[in-house]
């Protein structure tokens, strides 16, 4: 199976900026679609955003205009650029890979930590 790997996670104030990146294994990575979801204490799990094999994005309207999602095929690396971070952005971030060609998230990481403090 594809393996996932998060990292870039950590403690900042608002308004700082993070880059989470997501190492993935497998040969069929380019054909993946790619996308980035979190998870809050006592809520449910929630799509950030998302990158398809073709390059489209796609985002939640909580985070659009600050977060960027893209990918490098080359390097099997995903990355969600958070800028502008809020205290409500604090949550475990998970990416998530498709099987080639295929909308269903399959494969998902442990998940990084996001703490964001006021």
């Amino acid at each position: 199976q594809v393996q996932l790997v998060e990292s870039g996670g950590g403690s900042v104030q608002a308004g700082a900026s993070l880059r989470l990146s997501c190492a993935a294994s497998g040969r069929t990575f380019s054909a993946s679609n790619i996308g980035w979801f979190r998870q809050a204490p006592g809520k449910e799990r929630e799509f950030v955003a998302g990158i398809n094999w073709g390059l489209k994005t796609d985002y939640a309207d909580s985070v659009k205009a600050r977060f960027t999602v893209s990918r490098d095929n080359g390097k099997n690396m995903v990355y969600l650029q958070m800028n502008s971070l809020r205290p409500e952005d604090t949550a475990v971030y998970y990416c998530a890979a498709t099987k080639p060609w295929a909308s269903t998230y399959d494969y998902w990481g442990q998940g990084t930590q996001v703490t964001v403090s006021s």
